[in-house]
């Protein structure tokens, strides 16, 4: 067994500690990375909050991880010790079901085993990636390029194939009209992803603070959710609308907004349920959709468009001591624009 300090904590919303927890063994299709940087994505706090419900404690959050291998098992064909690897959402699947079959292990029927707070199919505790070393099979494994930081590229393996999967699953191509509810961590991705596929792109957000930087990303325009008038403005506007927020919504009000045939797409995930009338939906065709990051073909896809097209997310690095107060300041949205945090600081 491989011994390795992680961050964990022992239930809902308790304080991280410094702890020892053992990796398995190299299995003959195993990678033994070693953990340069774990990015903290707002639903590693709704894990370790326990606000979705069936949290395993202790847990080790992080499911953003970019390191370096140092071993590998005996049949691995695809890395060999030093290449720089990501891991992202999930680290097994069952491999014949049709989903995973056409590249969508996030959706398989068996059930997919996520990085940390899932049941592997032995029935042991997965632990993410705020942790110094993970052991993962390699078709769970993604190549990181060159021209990306580890740093830079940590929020990619869930952040980045969140919001690229389902722009390219609605065919954003040049002509579309696609707006981005939110300029957080998900949503000054997605607006970089829309604009690098030729969109035109508007972001909707609470206030006006964040439109200097929403245009530097490639938004073409930008609008106050917080004034009335902008739902009127825009009414019957845009082909997609791509909700990257995790608070509930006037799901009607955003509805209204699309054109016939239109889609919004959630992958922000709040808490408390939605509510939304038909009549929304059925008067000009509109659709209300969702969808869960990407398969392990579409995140390396996701990379490889990201270090062709100059995609990267705006960070603030921090040490392993520092997770307590990043999770208070994401819930004050006091962060530009994603937190990574530096294990060689654990």
């Amino acid at each position: 067994m491989c011994k390795t300090h992680v961050l964990s904590v022992k239930g809902p919303k308790a304080p991280f500690e410094k702890t020892i927890i053992e990796r398995r063994e190299l299995r003959a299709n195993d990678v033994l990375i070693d953990i340069k940087f774990s990015g903290i994505c707002h639903s590693d706090i709704h894990s370790a909050f326990d606000e979705w419900g069936g949290g395993i404690f202790p847990m080790v959050p992080g499911h953003e991880i970019a390191g370096v291998v140092s071993a590998i098992g005996t049949e691995v064909k695809r890395y060999k010790v030093g290449d720089r690897v990501g891991v992202g959402c999930f680290v097994d699947s069952c491999g014949e079901c049709e989903y995973c079959l056409r590249g969508d292990e996030q959706y398989c029927t068996k059930g997919v085993i996520n990085t940390y707070n899932s049941l592997d199919y032995d029935g042991n505790p997965t632990y993410g990636g705020y942790s110094q070393k993970i052991v993962v099979k390699e078709e769970f494994v993604v190549r990181i390029p060159e021209v990306l930081g580890l740093d830079v590229a940590s929020p990619l393996l869930c952040a980045g194939v969140t919001t690229y999967s389902p722009l390219k699953k609605w065919n954003v191509s040049p002509g579309k009209k696609v707006a981005i509810v939110g300029m957080g961590g998900l949503g000054h991705l997605a607006v970089q992803y829309a604009h690098a596929m030729g969109a035109d792109v508007t972001v909707l957000s609470q206030s006006m603070n964040k439109k200097d930087e929403a245009i530097e990303f490639g938004a073409d325009y930008y609008f106050a959710t917080s004034d009335p008038a902008t739902f009127t403005e825009l009414a019957n506007s845009f082909d997609l609308i791509l909700n990257t927020v995790s608070a509930n919504l006037n799901v009607d009000a955003y509805l209204s907004m699309l054109r016939v045939d239109g889609t919004l797409v959630n992958v922000g995930a709040p808490a408390e349920p939605d509510q939304f009338s038909v009549f929304s939906l059925i008067m000009s065709r509109r659709n209300l959709a969702g969808s869960l990051v990407g398969g392990i073909r579409e995140t390396q896809e996701m990379l490889d468009f990201s270090a062709q097209h100059g995609i990267a997310p705006k960070i603030e690095v921090i040490r392993a001591d520092q997770v307590d107060e990043a999770y208070e300041r994401v819930l004050r949205s006091d962060v530009r624009y994603r937190f990574v945090i530096d294990m060689s600081t654990m």
